[in-house]
């Protein structure tokens, strides 16, 4: 879900496609050798003052250098996590998709917010004490995948350091939020954005980009911490053969592509996960999926593809490519490699390896050697998985299944493209062993292009070479369907054993809005759980210990801090990101609210959120459709190319994006100008007018007012 996070959900909303994959139980917890160190406890209830911390802080993204986010705190521990309480909250100034991980530096907490926005929050209380808003154009929207979310900030040397959705990098003062350099990463006339987290390697600091599914080149850059002078930049596709090769890497490259690859963009944008290892002086990032998503469609004749859907391990102080290893050769259904990856040192075959973990979208979790990326472990995690049977050791490659590539908008795919593990991020506790984080089980029926227009970049919406009306929801009622989603559709917090090479233990499955995870010596895993609630759960059990209701999603990882002697858990909330922008059948049902904030607990805080706003509003009398059934037809299928990305799959909004259904008569007296004059452009709606003709438009229109009618009787039976 790139990205619950999740970047572009196609869920299958035919019934008996979602019917024919059912739910796995919870797994109980195993044993597994010697028992860990427990955790320090006190009996449930106990009001004996804990021992004080020294001050302890969270500069770095995934807390230490191998991004395990594990915290030696353990003045919150299983037997006390009870009296956690609520210290502050903070309400953040828009209302889209929040997926930052803060930071807490000196007493301040820095967290990014939608739309590359930055808050500097007094630690101790929520007091702002500055804030940063990079003025995005609204436009962009337009230009991306999966709302306008931000994974979080860098830090380095008093300066903070994030990238905005329209392709910059900005360097800022820590103390004030002073603007100290400010450089455009991208060509902005391409549809670029970036959502990730850049990432501090020596003196340089490292951005990817986004993009991929409207027709860019990926890539990453590093720039100079000081002065903000790009230092080198590393292609992560090839480009027009007749160019030239700007290094030996993508002349590799290329002779695993076919055709015309580069007239499409070629796709395989770092979009997230990057870490800097010190001890081995490498950069290791995660590749995407390709541009677009269907390999018939971009490189007919097949071929790997590199680098798409790989880890790819960099010098940082060049750029210069070191090794590679593909998850997913050949990719075609955006299994991308952008997931969080973790580095580690385990005991394989009785010596101790230096390793990378990733669990990416495809359902298997491998672990690699970091320092020459032999693959050491690879398992499935997720359950079913229909593309692969397994990997084979001896090759490092999946073994696909005869079905693996058949798109008839019949045969079912799992994972979707939301992947079996999207971007949330995971964690690694070494007392237990095991490392944590969310599963999904989305199903989707990808069917093959029916139209050149399908085959063609630059149409105007995302450049997938698979045919939209695919994801087209049925006429059923609403309620109906929302059922069966949420029979068929699920996540699950897992904790995986990487030794083992098998799930430890699995918590009963639910909605897929379980969030990232962070793991403490105190024996817990903090994480998002259902709907809208933050989770402490025992990490040798998987047993939920403390739930407190967030009011929204929590999608983002929580952290965790000491001030005073005190230990906080932080983490920041708001419904958004391609959950709620393309996953409208899975969501739309469940009317989560889009608060976006920051909380903040603490053993015996006390303080409390307020009653959350009453958002309902009566549905509007529609006007009468005045086509025949041939032209709403066709406008669903103009509406499923152009819309549905934002405004959801049969017009379900996850609650970010206006549900066109409920439009006013002032929505219809404008939609010419609104859908191709573009007057309401500085929302986010730009014009269509090169894509969509005004005859489109207007059965887009009555499309809208087919849905809005059919919902407005299962609203109003008395009026039948």
């Amino acid at each position: 879900m790139k990205p619950v996070n999740l970047c572009l959900v196609i869920v299958v909303a035919l019934t008996g496609l979602l019917a024919a994959c059912g739910k796995h139980e919870a797994i109980a917890p195993e044993p597994a050798g010697p028992a860990p160190a427990a955790a320090p406890a006190v009996a449930p209830g106990a009001t004996a003052k804990p021992d004080p911390l020294p001050d302890t802080e969270w500069s770095l993204h995934g807390e230490d250098v191998g991004e395990q986010r594990y915290s030696p705190l353990d003045q919150v521990n299983r037997g006390n996590v009870d009296q956690l309480g609520l210290a502050w909250f903070f309400n953040m100034y828009t209302r889209r998709g929040i997926e930052a991980t803060p930071l807490m530096v000196d007493g301040t907490l820095y967290v990014s917010g939608s739309w590359s926005m930055v808050y500097a929050l007094d630690a101790r209380s929520g007091e702002l004490k500055w804030f940063y808003d990079p003025k995005v154009e609204r436009a962009f929207l337009a230009r991306g995948c999966c709302d306008a979310v931000n994974r979080g900030v860098a830090y380095k040397d008093g300066k903070i350091f994030v990238a905005t959705y329209d392709g910059r990098l900005v360097a800022l003062n820590a103390a004030d939020g002073k603007e100290l350099w400010n450089v455009q990463t991208t060509d902005r006339e391409q549809s670029y954005t970036i959502t990730g987290a850049p990432r501090i390697a020596r003196n340089k600091v490292v951005i990817g980009n986004g993009g991929a599914e409207l027709g860019v080149r990926g890539y990453v850059s590093a720039y100079d911490i000081d002065s903000g002078d790009m230092a080198w930049r590393f292609y992560t596709v090839p480009g027009n053969p007749a160019d030239g090769f700007e290094n030996d890497a993508m002349k590799m490259a290329a002779k695993t592509w076919k055709g015309e690859w580069w007239k499409y963009g070629g796709g395989g944008t770092v979009w997230d996960s990057m870490v800097y290892d010190p001890e081995l002086d490498l950069l290791y990032i995660g590749v995407g999926n390709g541009s677009p998503w269907n390999q018939a469609v971009r490189s007919p004749g097949g071929g790997d593809n590199l680098f798409l859907a790989s880890i790819v391990a960099l010098k940082p102080d060049t750029g210069e490519y070191v090794w590679h290893y593909q998850t997913t050769p050949g990719d075609t259904w955006d299994y991308t490699a952008t997931q969080h990856i973790m580095l580690a040192e385990l005991e394989i075959d009785g010596k101790p390896r230096k390793v990378l973990m990733q669990a990416p979208k495809n359902g298997f979790f491998y672990i690699i050697d970091r320092a020459t990326g032999e693959l050491l472990a690879a398992d499935a995690f997720s359950s079913p998985i229909t593309w692969a049977t397994h990997v084979d050791m001896e090759t490092g490659r999946p073994v696909e299944t005869a079905n693996a590539r058949v798109f008839d908008g019949k045969n079912i795919t799992i994972p979707s493209n939301a992947g079996a593990h999207n971007w949330f991020p995971m964690s690694f506790n070494p007392q237990t062993g095991l490392v944590y984080f969310p599963s999904f089980v989305l199903p989707v029926a990808f069917l093959a292009p029916t139209e050149d227009k399908d085959r063609l970049p630059s149409q105007g919406y995302w450049n997938v070479g698979f045919d939209r009306m695919g994801n087209a929801a049925p006429e059923i009622p609403e309620a109906a369907l929302a059922a069966e989603i949420d029979k068929n559709v699920y996540g699950s917090l897992i904790a995986w054993d990487p030794l083992a090479r098998k799930i430890r233990w699995a918590q009963e499955p639910g909605r897929p809005t379980n969030g990232g995870t962070l793991s403490t010596a105190g024996g817990l895993v903090f994480h998002g759980g259902k709907d809208t609630h933050i989770v402490a759960t025992d990490a040798e059990t998987g047993e939920v210990l403390w739930s407190s209701d967030a009011q929204t999603a929590v999608l983002a990882p929580p952290i965790t801090y000491a001030l005073d002697g005190e230990q906080y858990i932080a983490v920041a909330v708001g419904i958004g990101g391609g959950l709620a922008t393309e996953a409208g059948p899975v969501v739309h049902a469940w009317k989560v609210p889009n608060l976006s904030r920051v909380l903040v607990y603490k053993l015996g805080a006390t303080a409390s959120l307020p009653p959350v706003p009453n958002a309902e509003r009566a549905m509007p009398k529609p006007a009468a459709v005045t086509v025949d059934r041939e032209t709403i037809e066709q406008g669903q299928v103009v509406y499923q190319r152009h819309c549905s990305y934002c405004h959801g799959d049969g017009l379900r909004t996850g609650g970010v994006t206006p549900d066109l259904r409920w439009s006013n008569q002032g929505i219809h007296d404008q939609w010419q100008e609104i859908v191709r004059e573009g007057i309401f452009e500085s929302r986010g709606m730009v014009s269509f007018k090169q894509f969509v003709s005004a005859g489109e438009a207007e059965a887009i229109r009555q499309y809208v007012l087919h849905e809005a009618n059919r919902r407005y009787r299962e609203l109003n039976p008395e009026q039948e």
